[in-house]
């Protein structure tokens, strides 16, 4: 076999500058909800992902290396980020909107209306968790590449390449679907602050108390007119005066 038959060397591409933000934290805490552990779970992992191909690719694992580059690896470390930043964020508004209905002593039916179901909690989770949709198309890059990249010899440098540029294209989409994950994290706060605002200015309903007092002046004036002589008492109430009496 000659040199140029042989595998082509697998090199993995140094991944951490080109994830931006996501290394340096800038604006991480929206509103005063902390993105830091999601920011720092989702940077660590991918550097760590890196250094794990590195130690794959130099022990001949080339397969397994690029595995661990590979589109599942990637779409597993963003969902292990976004999960519990959706998760916090649902407790830090779910709690934000029970202390405003605390305080104007909302009933439990009424706010139980107002409170983020089941159904809200996933519907947040999947708006935060598609900020990384960007990420899709280079991902299934990385998998044809990948799959071109594991038999690829010293003939098809250009495999390399490509599968290189595409590891770098899916650091930087990470850092753009990051910055979107912030801005939907905002809008989000934004939404549930305008149902906390006006879950502070609810006030018990007047109704019952207006009826109450109507019936009662109804009441009372109609026993004033029975006892002034202007309407006849009717005879149950008659009897049950007089066995009062």
């Amino acid at each position: 076999m000659t040199h140029a038959k042989l595998l082509i060397p697998l090199r993995i591409p140094e991944l951490g500058p080109a994830l931006g933000k996501l290394v340096s934290g800038t604006g991480s805490v929206i509103e005063g909800f902390s993105l830091e552990s999601s920011r720092r779970l989702l940077a660590t992992r991918v550097i760590e992902m890196g250094g794990e191909a590195r130690r794959l690719a130099s022990s001949g694992e080339r397969s397994a290396a690029l595995s661990v580059l590979g589109r599942d690896a990637w779409l597993v470390v963003w969902e292990e980020a976004v999960t519990p930043a959706a998760t916090r964020l649902v407790e830090r508004l779910s709690a934000h909107l029970l202390a405003e209905a605390t305080a104007v002593h909302m009933p439990r039916r009424v706010r139980e209306r107002i409170a983020i179901g089941e159904m809200e909690r996933r519907a947040i989770g999947a708006r935060l968790g598609s900020a990384g949709a960007g990420l899709i198309p280079v991902l299934d890059e990385i998998e044809a590449r990948s799959a071109a990249l594991v038999d690829a010899t010293g003939l098809e440098r250009g495999a390399l390449a490509g599968w290189q540029r595409a590891q770098t294209t899916a650091a930087r989409r990470l850092e753009e679907a990051w910055l979107l994950l912030e801005c939907r994290v905002a809008e989000e706060l934004v939404t549930w602050q305008r149902v906390a605002d006006e879950t502070s200015r609810w006030r018990k309903p007047l109704w019952p108390v207006i009826l109450v007092g109507v019936a009662g002046v109804g009441a009372a004036l109609w026993v004033g007119l029975m006892l002034g002589g202007v309407l006849t008492a009717p005879s149950w109430l008659v009897s049950l005066w007089r066995s009062v009496r």
